[in-house]
């Protein structure tokens, strides 16, 4: 029985390689990250005592180090189970939820369409690529030429022009030998019998191909130039190619920048898919006019494991988000969250590259909001709570979007977390006076200004931003940065001590995406060998593609000054110095997770009491830095007075 290859290609869209292959082996703790879809095991294909065996959701693929053996979902179960590919596929597509295909004669005609099908829009892409340079297409130069696109931007998203001809492209394909039937099943031109003369469905339009993940153009995105047209963006219609719920435009090329920052980010069109590229974010992908859709969010949670949303800062993009957020809720697991990011108000990306420039976007993507925060502000927007009898449907609302989670554990997480800021935002008074419990604000001993009529909790909001600017005081946050960055470097000049620390340093916390990246080649090369040096050790790095990261961080530890991160420190030195500031990056972490609390304590309710809660905990960071205590005898194996670390 010949099975079609676009039927293979959905069971491993839906069945993770890590599910199959984890029931066969045991994964290895240290090595594996599970958010990413990132596995280790010792290889079930050979007998060995270090894990060398590698799984990656993301590729779908395993690979041996050791023995070599590699493969996808159905090659591990032929050669480790044993059973025919007819079996391992009809197991598969089972646990995919798939029925198996009849392949008839008539079928394998069609599935035979279908790879034509491809090699027709590849010409189509050319046709227009081609257009777009020509005489007829300074029109659309222009446009483009407005939107500061430069000419390797045009080149690599491969964009063109549609001439404004009802049968340019329809010659075109016609010259090529493809006929009109193809033609229309490609969704390139308009037929049918009562349409005289077919015409293409592409007219007057700058043209976006949409690719699938391997590259290959399924489909067009036409963006009008004339103003009094029907749609300004129109797409391919669904073909045997493109199903446009299923897509997400430029993941192809997005992978695998997201595979090496841990972040994808979703935006809403092609244009601020370009601009996130050009501000330094190639991690950038966008639905396809319409809102986000499950299998669209399976693709993203492929990707990274919490997903940066980014809609345009207004009514429109607010109201994106929450459509969003609805459909995540649901389809919430354990690592699997989003974010999102809110631009300023009337600005979508391309705007606010071309306004403030790249800074601005990036920082934009920075700030992303937990998809609790946001959750718990569209309740506080939506819900009246100025009586007990009000508060009660706050509450219930609040319950039941949560009872929605499938997820027991995450939902169990979720409920914990609401029933406390349910509890800080109706907690009793702050000021009293006599036997009377007052809120600030109320009578003539309150200390906060109120308009007439308005209630303490329906003050707006304090900014965020703003709050984490007077926390970012005395550099807290780039100090989190430089440890993190000191930790790594003592590791690569020591790499002995990647052993000793190894659990530590595999689940420290890290805010630095290409740091935790780093950390994970670093372990992978420990556990690939033994007795490195740091020679040797940078070698290995360098190959696997960390060369700039390591000159910048060796340049970045000459400015430190901080002689104990060095390859001439002693090893006592360093291991002391290592575990030091492992131990003040812990409680950097947990100082950040209480400031965030009290954020959002004062966020909802703005008490006096929530306020010097969050002083409070300012006061502990600005004085963070101050409480290093001087270690006995650090320094003295490396010749030098005793030194403090901080």
């Amino acid at each position: 029985m010949r099975v079609p290859p676009s039927f293979l290609e959905d069971i491993r869209n839906r069945v993770t390689i890590s599910s199959v292959v984890g029931r066969k082996v045991a994964w290895d703790r240290r090595k594996s990250n599970p958010g990413k879809g990132d596995y280790w095991a010792c290889c079930p294909f050979h007998g060995e005592k270090t894990p060398s065996f590698h799984v990656e959701d993301r590729k779908g693929r395993y690979h041996c180090f050791g023995c070599k053996a590699s493969g996808d979902i159905f090659t591990f179960m032929v050669e480790k189970e044993g059973v025919p590919f007819m079996e391992a596929v009809e197991r598969l597509a089972a646990e995919a939820g798939l029925a198996m295909p009849v392949v008839s004669e008539a079928e394998a005609q069609r599935e035979e369409k279908r790879a034509s099908l491809y090699d027709i829009m590849e010409l189509a892409t050319k046709f227009f690529e081609t257009e777009l340079q020509a005489a007829r297409g300074a029109r659309a130069r222009g446009y483009l030429a407005d939107r500061q696109l430069p000419a390797a931007v045009l080149k690599d998203f491969r964009l063109g022009y549609a001439p404004d001809d009802r049968s340019a492209l329809r010659a075109y394909l016609a010259d090529k030998g493809v006929g009109l039937e193809q033609m229309a099943e490609a969704g390139l031109v308009i037929s049918g019998p009562d349409i005289p003369v077919a015409y293409d469905r592409f007219r007057d339009r700058v043209m976006f191909p949409i690719r699938d993940p391997r590259g290959r153009v399924i489909a067009f995105g036409g963006r009008a130039l004339s103003k009094d047209v029907p749609a300004k963006y129109l797409n391919s219609p669904e073909t045997p190619l493109f199903h446009k719920g299923q897509v997400l435009y430029n993941l192809d090329k997005a992978r695998a920048a997201a595979h090496e920052t841990g972040q994808i980010i979703a935006v809403e069109g092609y244009i601020d898919v370009i601009a996130m590229h050009r501000a330094g974010l190639p991690q950038a992908v966008a639905p396809l006019g319409t809102a986000l859709t499950a299998d669209q969010l399976a693709l993203l949670w492929k990707q990274a494991p919490e997903p940066v949303l980014c809609f345009d800062g207004d009514a429109a993009g607010l109201k994106a988000a929450y459509r969003a957020l609805g459909l995540a809720l649901p389809l919430l697991s354990p690592g699997h969250s989003l974010r999102f990011a809110l631009l300023p108000e009337g600005q979508d990306p391309d705007d606010l590259l071309k306004a403030q420039g790249a800074d601005a976007l990036r920082a934009v993507v920075e700030a992303a909001q937990p998809l609790a925060d946001v959750l718990w502000q569209r309740t506080l927007a939506g819900n009246d709570r100025a009586t007990p009898e009000r508060r009660a449907p706050f509450e219930s609302e609040i319950r039941s979007v949560i009872n929605g989670i499938s997820d027991e554990v995450v939902k169990k997480h979720y409920f914990s977390e609401f029933m406390q800021r349910i509890r800080a935002l109706f907690q009793p008074v702050v000021e009293k006076r006599g036997s009377f419990s007052r809120r600030p604000g109320f009578g003539n001993g309150g200390k906060r200004p109120f308009k007439p009529n308005q209630r303490p909790w329906d003050v707006p909001q304090p900014p965020t931003a703003q709050l984490r600017q007077l926390a970012s005081q005395n550099g807290f946050h780039g100090g989190t940065e430089r440890r993190e960055r000191m930790i790594v470097l003592t590791l690569v000049n020591h790499p002995g001590l990647l052993h000793e620390f190894l659990d530590e340093f595999a689940a420290l916390e890290m805010t630095v995406p290409e740091l935790t990246l780093l950390r994970s080649r670093m372990i992978d090369c420990a556990a690939l060998e033994t007795g490195l040096d740091g020679s040797g050790l940078r070698d290995q790095l360098r190959a696997m593609g960390s060369r700039s990261l390591l000159d910048r961080l060796e340049a970045q530890a000459k400015r430190l000054n901080e002689w104990f991160l060095g390859s001439g420190a002693a090893p006592d030195d360093a291991r002391t110095g290592l575990r030091q500031m492992i131990a003040l990056h812990r409680k950097t972490i947990t100082l950040e997770r209480e400031l965030r609390a009290a954020e959002a304590a004062l966020a909802a309710d703005p008490t006096v009491e929530n306020e010097n809660a969050l002083k409070a905990v300012r006061e502990q960071m600005s004085s963070h830095a101050g409480q290093e205590a001087q270690i006995e005898g650090f320094g003295a194996a490396s010749g030098r007075p005793a030194d403090v670390i901080t």
